[in-house]
C-alpha cells in the first residue's frame, strides 16, 4: 500500500498494518511520520519498542530474532529498523523479506531510511514491505507550496499570520522545514496572542542567535573558510547540537556530490541544479562550489562525515570537533589532504 505522509493519521485511525516504510530526506516530516506511528502503537497498547540501527557490521539475524522473540511483558512490540543511508544488498534484502513473510501483525515493524531512487523503490524488499504494510515516500515541499505549509503549521498551534509574514519566513528558511518549524515555535513564544506580521517575523529573525548552521553552510560554500570556522566555533560554544549540525552539513555535501556526478556525466549545470531543487538564491553558491570540488573530493568529504559521526557517538577515539572543523574548512575550498 502506498500512502502520502499527510494521509497517515487518517489511515492509522482505521487500521494498523504489520509493517511501515518511511523513506525520504525531509527530516522533519519523516520524524513526524515515525512519531505518529509510535504514538498510535502506544494507543493500541504496544508499549515496548526495540530499535535496530543498521550499519556495516549489522547482523540481520537480529531482525529475525526480534520478530520471533516475545515482548518482555508477553505483549506486542514495535520494532524500529533504522537503515539510514546504508545500502541494502542481497543478504539484507532476503532477511527483510523473510521477516515480512512471517509478519502477522503480532509485532509492528517500522523501517526508516533516506531517499530511495526509482530502482530501489522497485527492489524486492520494498515491494515486500508494500505488500505486507505501507510505504510512505516523503517529498520536499516545493517553494510554491511552502507558504501554505507554513500557514497551516502556524494555525495548528494557534498563530494567526498575514501573507507578508508567511512569505518573509518562507524566504528565510529557503525550504528547510526543520528551520521553519523552529522559527514558528519561536514566534509562538515571542508573539504570544498577537497577530504575526512581517515586522514581527523580521524582529524575531533579528533576535536569533548570531550564527546558525545554515549560515555556516552558505559561508563555507562561498569559500570563506575563516568565517565558516568562526561560526562553527560559536555554535559549538553556544551548545549547538553537533549531531544535528553534522546532519545538515552532510545533507548539503551529499546533494553537491550527486550534482557533481551528474555534471561529470554531461549534465547541464542549470538542469542539474533544478533537478536537485536548489533554490535560485543559492545557485551561485552551488556553481562556485562545484567549480572548486569534484565528485571524488566530495566523496572524500562524505567519508570524513562518516568518521565524524562515529566519533560523536563514541564509536571511535578520534576528536570529533577537530574532524568537524576540517570538514568545514575542506568544504570551503581548502586543498584536500592525501589522507583524511
Amino acid at each position: 500500500m502506498r500512502i502520502r505522509s499527510e494521509q497517515l493519521t487518517g489511515h492509522l485511525s482505521k487500521q494498523l498494518l504489520p509493517a511501515y516504510l518511511i523513506t525520504g530526506d525531509e527530516l522533519l516530516i519523516t520524524q513526524e511520520c515515525c512519531d505518529t506511528i509510535r504514538q498510535h502503537c502506544r494507543k493500541e497498547g504496544i508499549s515496548e519498542r526495540e530499535v535496530l540501527n543498521v550499519d556495516r557490521s549489522f547482523d540481520w539475524a537480529q531482525l529475525l530474532d526480534s520478530g520471533q522473540s516475545m515482548s518482555l511483558f508477553g505483549d506486542r512490540k514495535l520494532i524500529e529498523l533504522r537503515i539510514g543511508d546504508s545500502k541494502m544488498d542481497q543478504k539484507s534484502s532476503a532477511a527483510l523479506q523473510e521477516y515480512l513473510g512471517h509478519a502477522d501483525g503480532s509485532n509492528i515493524l517500522l523501517v526508516s531510511c533516506g531517499k530511495l531512487d526509482s530502482r530501489s523503490m522497485n527492489s524486492k524488499w520494498v515491494k515486500a514491505l508494500d505488500a505486507a504494510g505501507a510505504v510512505i515516500q516523503v517529498w520536499p515541499i516545493e517553494r510554491q507550496h511552502l507558504d501554505n505549509w507554513i500557514m497551516q503549521r502556524m494555525r495548528k498551534i494557534g498563530l494567526n499570520a498575514d501573507s507578508d509574514a508567511v512569505q518573509l519566513l518562507a524566504d528565510r528558511v529557503e525550504g528547510n522545514l526543520l528551520a521553519a518549524d523552529q522559527e514558528i515555535s519561536k514566534l509562538k513564544i515571542l508573539a504570544g496572542e498577537r497577530s504575526i506580521t512581517a515586522d514581527v517575523v523580521a524582529n524575531a529573525v533579528a533576535s536569533s542567535a548570531r550564527y546558525d548552521v545554515f549560515k555556516l553552510i552558505d559561508t563555507a560554500l562561498a569559500g570563506n573558510a575563516g568565517n565558516a570556522l568562526q561560526m562553527l566555533n560559536s555554535l559549538q560554544a553556544e551548545g549547538g547540537e553537533d549531531i544535528a549540525m553534522l546532519g545538515a552539513v552532510t545533507r548539503e555535501i551529499r546533494t553537491l556530490y550527486q550534482c557533481a556526478q551528474q555534471l561529470e556525466q554531461g549534465g547541464g549545470i542549470d538542469r542539474v541544479l533544478d533537478g536537485a531543487r536548489v533554490w535560485d538564491k543559492r545557485k551561485s553558491l552551488y556553481k562556485n562550489t562545484l567549480r572548486r570540488l569534484k565528485s571524488a573530493q566530495l566523496g572524500k568529504l562524505l567519508q570524513l562525515a562518516t568518521r565524524i559521526d562515529a566519533a560523536q557517538k563514541g564509536q571511535s577515539k578520534e576528536n570529533a570537533s577537530i574532524l568537524f572543523a576540517n570538514l568545514v574548512s575542506l568544504l570551503a575550498g581548502q586543498k584536500l589532504a592525501e589522507k583524511l
